[in-house]
C-alpha cells in the first residue's frame, strides 16, 4: 500500500465505472482534507491509533480508508456498491486484519458494537437517516468522536449556526448528545468528479448535557420538535393545538393526552419560557426552550 495514495486510487475506481451520482459519489481527492478528517479526532481528546476501531460509510475509492488504516487504527468500511468493493479487494490486502470490508447497506447493516469512531464522506441521499443511526448507536455502544464530510447547507442545519432559517429537528436531535463543531470548507473542486454545491467537515463530540434528565423522553421531544418546524412561519399556538401525525407512536401517547395537554400548557405561562411564546414561531425559541417545552408536556398531564 505504500505506493497508493488518493488520485491514485480515484483514477483506479473511475478507470472500471462511471460514478452513480443517486449514491452521491464524489470521490474526495484532496489530500489536506483527508489529513484533516484523521486528524480532527485527535484534537477532541481521542487520537485514532492501535485502540481505535472505525466505521467508515461508503469509503468508494478508499481515499480516506488508506489514511485511517495508516494511522494504525482498525477499520471497518460498509460499501453498497459491488464495483466499489472489487475494487478495494484489489487494492487492500486480504490478509489485512485492520481492514473488514462488507458490502451491505449502512443504514441496514450491523455495526460493530466496539467501534470508537465513524468518519465517512457520506452521500446527501442519507445523510439524515445515518445520523439517526449514529444516534442509535451511540445511546447504546457509546462513541468517543464523529467525524463527517457533508454538504455545506447540511453542516450548517447539524450546528444550527447559519441563522434562525438552520434552527430545526436536525440540530436539536443532535444537541441532545453531541457538541457540532464545523471545521475546515471543502470546495467542490476536492472531489471527482465534482459537485454542485462545497462541503464541510464537522465533529460530533459527545457531551452530557445536565438540562437533559434521565427521565426526559427524547422520541416524544423529537415528534414536538419535528411537528412544529414542519411547518415553521406558524406560530407556537396554531402548531400546538393540532396534534402531530405520529404522535401514538410516542409510548403512552395519542390524540385525547395530546389536546388535553396542549390546551393547559397555552393556557399557563411556563417557568424559563418567553413570555410570548405562545406567539413565537419555532425558529425564534432557543434550544432549552424545546427542552422545557417537551419536558412541560411530558408531565403536565399524567394518564
Amino acid at each position: 500500500m505504500e505506493d497508493l495514495d488518493a488520485r491514485l486510487l480515484v483514477d483506479l475506481l473511475r478507470d472500471r465505472i462511471t460514478p452513480d451520482r443517486s449514491l452521491g459519489q464524489h470521490f474526495l481527492l484532496d489530500e489536506s482534507v483527508i489529513s484533516r478528517s484523521v486528524q480532527l479526532p485527535g484534537e477532541h481528546g481521542s487520537p485514532l491509533g492501535e485502540e481505535s476501531h472505525v466505521l467508515e460509510v461508503g469509503p468508494g475509492p478508499g481515499s480516506l480508508t488508506l489514511a485511517i488504516i495508516r494511522s494504525g487504527a482498525r477499520v471497518t468500511a460498509l460499501e453498497i456498491d459491488e464495483d466499489a468493493v472489487d475494487h478495494l479487494n484489489r487494492v487492500f490486502p486480504q490478509n489485512d486484519t485492520n481492514f473488514n470490508l462488507i458490502n451491505k447497506d449502512a443504514l441496514e447493516a450491523a455495526w460493530p458494537e466496539d467501534i470508537t469512531h465513524v468518519i465517512a464522506n457520506i452521500p446527501y441521499s442519507i445523510s439524515s437517516p445515518l445520523l439517526e443511526r449514529i444516534q442509535r448507536h451511540h445511546s447504546v455502544n457509546p462513541l468517543r468522536s464523529i467525524v463527517l464530510l457533508v454538504q455545506e447547507e447540511f453542516a450548517e442545519r447539524m450546528s444550527m449556526r447559519g441563522g434562525p432559517a438552520s434552527s430545526g429537528p436536525l440540530g436539536l436531535s443532535l444537541w441532545l448528545d453531541f457538541e457540532v463543531l464545523v471545521d475546515v470548507r471543502v470546495p467542490s473542486s476536492s472531489f471527482s468528479p465534482s459537485p454542485r454545491v462545497n462541503s464541510r467537515l464537522i465533529s460530533l463530540l459527545p457531551t452530557e448535557r445536565p438540562e437533559i434528565k434521565s427521565n426526559f423522553n427524547r422520541r416524544l421531544f423529537r415528534t414536538i420538535t419535528k411537528h412544529c418546524f414542519a411547518n415553521r412561519r406558524r406560530k407556537m399556538r396554531t402548531l400546538l393545538s393540532t396534534v402531530p401525525r405520529r404522535i401514538s407512536r410516542v409510548k403512552g401517547w395519542h390524540k385525547d393526552r395530546w389536546n388535553a395537554a396542549s390546551s393547559a400548557i397555552l393556557d399557563s405561562q411556563i417557568e424559563g419560557m418567553p413570555e410570548d411564546w405562545h406567539n413565537l414561531r419555532p425558529e425564534n425559541l432557543e434550544t432549552i426552550h424545546w427542552v422545557i417545552l417537551a419536558g412541560t408536556f411530558s408531565s403536565i398531564y399524567q394518564e
